[in-house]
């Protein structure tokens, strides 16, 4: 299962089944107090902008030299492979080499925290139904 969390809605997306399951507001309330959830919450966000700066800073400092260093980055390495293009061809690398950190966190740590996330409303509903059951 894959917990999808968009516009204050949270909901299960049941991968064998291809359908989605819109949670009640009793369970939606036990996910956003769940430690688990909140720790995911906080690391995607903390983590996404750490990325996305890190992001921004290689790819403005690469404008910033083409704006201000042209000579430099005119400088020829060999033949017509200039500096320029060497930096251009790392921007793109960059981008992809922290496009598969992110995947590796998303995978890792983030996976991980989505199953305890799901086990704990899984055993939070089950209580629910056995107590509604009794009655």
């Amino acid at each position: 299962m894959i917990l999808h969390i968009a516009g204050g809605t949270v909901k299960r997306r049941n991968k064998q089944a291809h359908r989605v399951d819109t949670l009640n507001d009793t369970q939606v309330d036990r996910i956003r107090r769940n430690p688990d959830f909140i720790e995911l919450t906080r690391s995607r966000k903390s983590f996404g902008w750490t990325l996305t700066i890190i992001m921004l800073l290689i790819y403005y400092g690469y404008i910033a030299l083409v704006a201000y260093q042209k000579p430099l980055i005119a400088q020829p390495l060999f033949g017509s492979v200039t500096v320029g293009l060497v930096l251009g061809i790392g921007v793109i690398l960059s981008a992809i080499i922290l496009t598969g950190v992110y995947v590796l966190r998303a995978n890792g740590t983030y996976d991980e925290l989505s199953r305890r996330i799901i086990a704990a409303d899984t055993a939070g509903t089950a209580r629910v139904a056995n107590l509604e059951s009794v009655r």
